[in-house]
């Protein structure tokens, strides 16, 4: 009897071990199961793209919203991504929707070293990402070799007198070479030429205009397109003489036409010079009157959108601003108790920002400021902390432009 117990007691114990065990495994096969379907909705995902889980137009659409200091290394993501933000539609798309596009100041000294400033940037601290060192699009050799001439939709014009020009992105970095020999050939001074460069929106292409004049004292105006990399001869388009040496060579494109200030010392015509790109012909709009009072020259500038003049006096930058376009009573008076400032750009949309000149023959760097409209000094900076080439006032060129991914 005792056996017997003893084999019924000890059947017992070895079913109720089995049942523990099979308790104990069923967790940690859940566990190992749970762990299996994770790793395989995980591989799942992972064999799912972007570009698989977004629509394309969503996609693109918020491609369109990403600051364009990020857009090249967005290129990296996928073949899809490098395809829509390299489309020439998409440059363009996205330059349209900026809303607060970046205004970036490019200065050349006279051995052609180049820097940009991010102005937006150097005004809210960040002064060691504003400012960095640019490379030119070609091998320099000698001093003086480009001067900035001007502008327009995040393209730089270069001149390489008396060789050629160039037409540059400084974002991308691509460029396209403008030779004009044919114009330097005939020309009595290619430093006495005017130069423009602009875009026809009719016809979706940017155009370089120079206006010459030959050893006879004959007016020429040549513009090249370059959806055609072809030259055209406009000299019909001249109603008048142009007058050698009457205007500044800097040309500012606004509304569809490029526009040049007269030289105000020694000519009885104080007004500014306008080529409208569509229809190819030329007119004029007067200066104000109280420029004529002023013995310093009077230079063009663009401020928000608009044209506008500034002249200087002692320790002073008188600044006409034309806040409808082609209206004469609409030039309003705005004074910076700062001499020999050229003002550059507006910020917020009313405060004057302006490049300080530096002393005649100085190495001392350029500094920025910023007035509001009743000419109070709201900040000054100066970029002479970053190890960067000198600029000095003579042989220092430079421009404004808003940033774009666009090709030439």
């Amino acid at each position: 009897m005792n056996c017997e117990k003893r084999s019924i007691s000890f059947q017992f114990s070895s079913i109720n071990k089995k049942k523990k065990q099979k308790h104990r495994n069923k967790p940690k096969q859940q566990s190992t199961m749970k762990k299996k379907k994770k790793q395989q909705q995980n591989e799942n995902h992972k064999s799912k793209s972007i570009d698989d889980t977004l629509p394309l137009e969503l996609i693109h659409r918020i491609l369109l919203r990403v600051p364009l200091i990020h857009l090249a290394r967005l290129k990296c993501v996928s073949k899809l991504w490098h395809s829509l933000i390299s489309d020439p539609d998409f440059a363009e798309s996205h330059r349209r929707l900026s809303a607060a596009p970046t205004h970036v100041c490019l200065l050349i000294n006279d051995y052609s070293k180049a820097c940009s400033v991010d102005i937006d940037a150097i005004f809210h601290g960040y002064k060691h990402a504003a400012v960095k060192e640019v490379s030119l699009p070609f091998k320099v050799n000698t001093r003086y070799d480009f001067e900035v001439m001007c502008s327009c939709r995040g393209f730089v014009l270069l001149h390489r007198a008396p060789h050629f020009l160039v037409v540059w992105n400084p974002v991308t970095g691509s460029s396209k070479r403008v030779s004009y020999s044919h114009i330097v050939s005939r020309s009595n001074s290619v430093y006495r030429c005017l130069y423009g460069f602009g875009y026809d929106a009719s016809q979706d292409d940017y155009l370089v205009v120079v206006g010459s004049q030959d050893k006879n004292g004959q007016d020429h105006f040549d513009c090249l397109s370059l959806r055609t990399n072809s030259w055209i001869n406009l000299d019909f388009a001249l109603s008048k003489p142009l007058g050698g040496g009457k205007w500044e060579s800097r040309g500012f494109f606004l509304n569809g036409a490029i526009h040049w200030s007269s030289c105000t010392l020694g000519v009885k015509d104080y007004s500014i010079l306008i080529f409208d790109l569509k229809e190819k012909s030329f007119s004029t709009i007067s200066m104000p009157e109280q420029v004529m009072c002023y013995l310093e020259p009077t230079r063009l500038a663009l401020l928000g959108g608009c044209l506008a003049l500034y002249s200087y006096e002692y320790r002073k930058t008188n600044i006409w601003v034309m806040k409808q376009y082609k209206v004469h009573s609409s030039w309003t008076f705005y004074q910076i108790s700062r001499g020999e400032c050229v003002p550059i750009c507006l910020s917020n949309g009313s405060d004057i920002v302006a490049l300080d000149l530096p002393p005649i023959s100085t190495y001392t760097n350029f500094s920025f400021v910023k007035y509001n409209a009743r000419g109070k000094l709201l900040q000054i900076d100066y970029f002479d902390y970053l190890h960067l080439p000198h600029f000095k006032r003579n042989g220092t060129s430079y421009t404004v432009y808003t940033e774009s991914r666009a090709t030439p």
